[in-house]
């Protein structure tokens, strides 16, 4: 690389306010020191060097903060000797961060309007699963209709492989702009994916077509709108960033809450079609606001490839974290994905078991908040441990023993829920597993975070949810093969689910300990 070469044993080296701006020149002053300035490096060797100003006392208010910054980036540019062939090889000046203001916040509520939409369907698989399996696919097996909504969370999180690096070049708009066409005409597609009379001459929707439209286009649609949001906060905030990835995550949370209940209750008044395409109107509205208010703040990487990496991978704790992570995902789409029909199968309404689903949502808007905040204090990954710990408490203290009651002494016989005593642990599992999602979900983007420059979180926290994406997409099959292979029990299937959060546990804090060593309350 061409380099200007300045030096000077004694006299000092000039240069001009284009590099130190104030209102004089100023003097980058040493002995012994030879400075090779470029637009990308500094190569310091010899002693640290002082800036002085040569226009005497009168200016020494210009020239001392632009000491002290000149000073600091020098001095964080010198390494070990014999680190980099050639001499020492500079570092880029610490990253600053807004860590608030208009523009900042802005663009957490545009993440959050973004995350209502993608999150919020993510979040309600349940509610789509138990209507299409006892209408549109009754004949269907539960590990086969499982398929359809496996596929949309894989693709959710699968494509980010080339959507971070696409939103680390160009930024989010066009990703955005694309996901909200995508996910409006899905959920408009889908809207015709409707029971058909016997004797219509239209022919009834069939597996595939529900694979096609919600599996594949309305999946590609949620990453879409899930990488870019996600990524374009951790562009203002990194102190506070636990915090306003948690309060924008709150969007999914409440998503999960508002759509199922809006569903269900469309459902019963004007049916499937009409439901499905009011819903695919909230969400042109709500992606459409955050398409304006979504943007990045670092110039973008127009040098960048758009493809991924796997190199990456080499990065011991990235991919401890991605192991975690996937193990985390494996286990945490079971519950969102069958605790309704769970619901259904103790002898409870399907009414109750679809707020089942709005109560686990709530508390996950809960999770998404109070660990961001707790998190810029303890460390994300401090926390995550401990929303995995909890997670596991939920599914083997509560959730396990549970499914074991007999179904007939969990509700009346007319189905009217009377028996509050056999609902509570169902509600408290809800509730406890609800936050403990909630909080896995906001404090993975932070966790990767910490493992990564802020120009390359995109490319980061795609590619670890590309690997994720295959736990997804075979989780929820897994998960009702082993319900039909103990016959319709839960048991083995609530089992499995605390084993994949054991493992998780175990490599997260394998993370952590390559990074800071084996110190079990040490900060990170």
């Amino acid at each position: 690389m061409a380099s200007r070469v300045l030096s000077n044993s004694d006299a000092g080296v000039g240069i001009g306010s284009d590099y130190v701006r104030g209102g004089h020149d100023h003097i980058f002053a040493s002995s012994s020191t030879a400075a090779y300035l470029s637009e990308k490096e500094i190569r310091v060797i010899g002693y640290a060097a002082t800036v002085t100003n040569t226009h005497g006392p009168a200016a020494n208010s210009d020239v001392e903060p632009c000491a002290r910054t000149l000073t600091n980036f020098v001095a964080s540019s010198i390494e070990a000797p014999g680190s980099t062939e050639g001499g020492p090889v500079a570092q880029p000046p610490a990253e600053t961060f807004p860590e608030g203001g208009l523009e900042a916040w802005l663009v957490v509520l545009g993440a959050w309007l973004a995350l209502f939409s993608s999150l919020g369907i993510l979040n309600s698989l349940a509610t789509f699963q138990t209507y299409v399996s006892t209408h549109q696919l009754m004949e269907q097996s539960q590990s086969t209709i499982g398929w359809i909504f496996s596929l949309n969370a894989f693709m959710c999180f699968f494509a980010g492989v080339y959507i971070g690096p696409v939103f680390d070049k160009y930024g989010p708009r066009w990703l955005v702009l694309a996901g909200t066409m995508c996910l409006v005409g899905s959920l408009v597609l889908l809207s015709f994916c409707t029971v058909i009379l016997a004797n219509s001459a239209v022919p009834s929707p069939e597996l595939w077509h529900f694979i096609l439209v919600f599996g594949l286009m309305n999946g590609l649609a949620l990453a879409l709108l899930f990488t870019p949001s996600i990524a374009a906060i951790g562009h203002f905030f990194s102190a506070r960033r636990g915090f306003a990835t948690g309060i924008a995550s709150t969007g999914g949370g409440l998503g999960g809450v508002c759509i199922p209940l809006m569903l269900q209750s469309l459902f019963d008044r004007v049916g499937w079609g009409w439901g499905i395409r009011t819903l695919a109107l909230v969400s042109l509205i709500l992606s459409g606001l955050s398409n304006i208010l979504l943007r990045s703040r670092l110039a973008p990487a127009l040098d960048a490839s758009t493809h991924p990496d796997v190199r990456i991978f080499r990065n011991v704790p990235f991919a401890l974290t991605t192991l975690g992570v996937f193990l985390l995902e494996f286990a945490l789409f079971v519950p969102l994905t069958y605790i309704s029909t769970y619901t259904l199968s103790r002898g409870f309404s399907a009414s109750f078991a679809s707020q089942v689903v709005t109560i686990l949502n709530a508390g996950s808007v809960v999770g998404r908040v109070l660990p961001g905040w707790y998190a810029d204090k303890i460390g994300p990954f401090n926390a995550n441990i401990i929303a995995v710990i909890l997670a596991i408490v939920s599914c083997l203290v509560i959730w396990l023993p549970t499914s074991m009651l007999d179904s007939t002494l969990v509700s009346s016989s007319d189905g009217d829920d009377r028996n509050s005593a056999a609902a509570a642990p169902v509600v408290l599992f809800a509730l406890l597993f609800g936050f403990t999602s909630g909080s896995n979900i906001s404090l993975i983007p932070v966790s990767i975070g910490r493992l990564c420059a802020t120009t390359n979180y995109g490319r980061y926290y795609a590619t670890c949810y590309t690997a994720v994406s295959v736990a997804t997409l075979v989780g929820i099959p897994i998960a009702g093969k082993i319900l039909i292979i103990d016959g319709g029990e839960y048991w083995g299937l609530i089992v499995f689910t605390a084993a994949l959060y054991v493992g998780s546990l175990v490599a997260l804090f394998a993370a952590k300990a390559s990074v800071i060593g084996w110190s079990l309350l040490g900060k990170f």
